[in-house]
């Protein structure tokens, strides 16, 4: 058996995002567990570079958002759902970046996929670099308040590791193009299909 069974599942709450569910499953090895599951329709992000990836340091743009759940305001790239199931990764990355910031890419470059917390949730985000910037307006919906920033990358880097930047999506996503800095020369990748 590659994963477990689900016999069951007990739909307790749908929302406009998420949906919450008991799942009774037969595990490998024969055990029966009951997990709370909540079904996500996925995400895309993308990582702003105002200035080429591979320049000394890079100048990129994040968000300060305010977010309900957090408390107060978080350092995040921009990032959101799909506005249909039909939207691809890419498209949705490219459609919030200009959303939220303002800016267009002139090329989109993906990094990676991630699932954000496993433990209760199937939600998977798409992370993107994005360059050649070109700045337009901003198009927020009514409950996104948002402050536009921009600043070096090592500047944000080290706000990964000082606890200053704490939201997961954008600390991956940072510390990816840290480590694996995307760059025209290599392989293109591509993330999965809708």
């Amino acid at each position: 058996m590659n994963g477990p069974e689900r016999p069951a599942r007990e739909e307790i709450y749908a929302g406009r995002i998420v949906t919450l569910s008991r799942d009774t499953v037969v595990l490998p090895g024969g055990a029966t567990a009951t997990f709370e599951h909540v079904s996500h329709p996925g995400a895309a992000a993308v990582l702003p570079f105002l200035d080429p990836p591979e320049a000394g340091d890079p100048r990129i743009v994040l968000i300060r958002q305010y977010r309900h759940a957090a408390d107060g305001h978080l350092y995040e790239i921009p990032a959101g759902l799909p506005a249909s199931p039909a939207e691809e990764w890419e498209a949705c990355a490219r459609r919030e970046l200009a959303e939220e910031t303002g800016y267009e890419a002139g090329e989109m470059r993906y990094l990676t996929g991630l699932l954000t917390t496993p433990g209760f949730t199937d939600e998977r985000i798409h992370l993107f670099a994005g360059t050649g910037l070109v700045a337009g307006g901003a198009h927020r919906e009514s409950d996104e308040v948002i402050e536009v920033v921009d600043l070096p990358r090592s500047e944000a880097v080290e706000g990964v590791r000082s606890g200053r930047i704490v939201d997961a999506k954008t600390a991956a996503a940072l510390l990816f193009a840290h480590a694996f800095p995307p760059a025209a020369s290599e392989e293109e990748r591509s993330p999965p299909p809708r």
